[in-house]
């Protein structure tokens, strides 16, 4: 079954069906990309790895007991009073942080023969839009690419969370693709799109005077969305999460109804 949206999905924003969709678009875009790079580049899906702090996880601080009662127990035997505590309460259920290993898959292309590093795409991860580790890992990766040669894709398919920092970035979009090449630096070319909007095309940068070809994302987007049956476990009924603003419920309510799934 096709995709209900036009654009991006909101409701494939759920943190329990996004990290599936990003492991599977990142593989579509690559499977997409090989045959037209062959023979002079290839396309690689890597993996970023870390380990953080899940922040769900709380370390529940458990005040001091206080002991009011006191008993004096005098033995016969000896003339010393000794001051016995309560009985030690039942313990109390807590969470401490665990450490979470988190694995985010991102692509490269890369030169034939040389190897070396053309282009980086990636596709923003919840991580890497919240404050942690995991922001701070990718910021690291990001400005290592921009401070090289090498071209960036940074595809932010969610509206929640803080934009990648950028000159000028009061421009205000749901979603947004940018394109850095790395002999324009510092300008880059900002794809900034909203919710009934259709995810727009975008070149892929390579090496000055390569045929550049073109992702259209909403293409690979649906053929993920249709091929994985993501259909079957999004529930229309309910509100996407995270939540749209007034103006967007209803426009996807009214959607949503056209199309016979409210």
């Amino acid at each position: 079954m096709p995709s209900t949206f036009p654009g991006m999905n909101p409701y494939l924003e759920h943190p329990e069906l996004f990290p599936g969709l990003h492991h599977l678009l990142i593989s579509e875009i690559a499977r997409f990309l090989s045959p037209q790079l062959r023979p002079k580049y290839r396309v690689a899906v890597e993996v970023r790895m870390y380990e953080t702090t899940d922040e769900n996880s709380l370390l529940v601080g458990i005040s001091d007991v206080i002991v009011k009662n006191r008993q004096t127990v005098t033995d016969d035997s000896i003339n010393t009073n000794v001051a016995v505590a309560a009985p030690t309460p039942k313990p109390i259920k807590v969470k401490i942080p665990m450490p979470v290993s988190i694995r985010e898959g991102y692509l490269e292309v890369r030169k034939v023969g040389t190897e070396a590093l053309v282009t980086t795409i990636e596709i923003l991860s919840p991580t890497n839009k919240r404050p942690g580790k995991g922001r701070q890992t990718y910021q690291e990766k990001r400005e290592q690419v921009l401070a090289s040669r090498s071209n960036l894709v940074e595809i932010n398919l969610l509206r929640k969370g803080e934009s990648m920092p950028m000159m000028g970035n009061d421009i205000q979009s749901h979603y947004r693709i940018l394109v850095c090449r790395g002999d324009r630096r510092p300008y880059a070319d900002l794809y900034a799109f909203n919710l009934p909007d259709i995810i727009p095309p975008f070149p892929l940068p390579l090496r000055s005077g390569d045929t550049e070809p073109v992702i259209d994302l909403q293409t690979l987007l649906n053929e993920v969305y249709d091929i994985y049956g993501y259909d079957l476990v999004v529930d229309y009924s309910q509100q996407p999460v995270p939540a749209l603003s007034e103006v967007d419920a209803a426009w996807a309510d009214a959607l949503l109804q056209e199309k016979g799934l409210l």
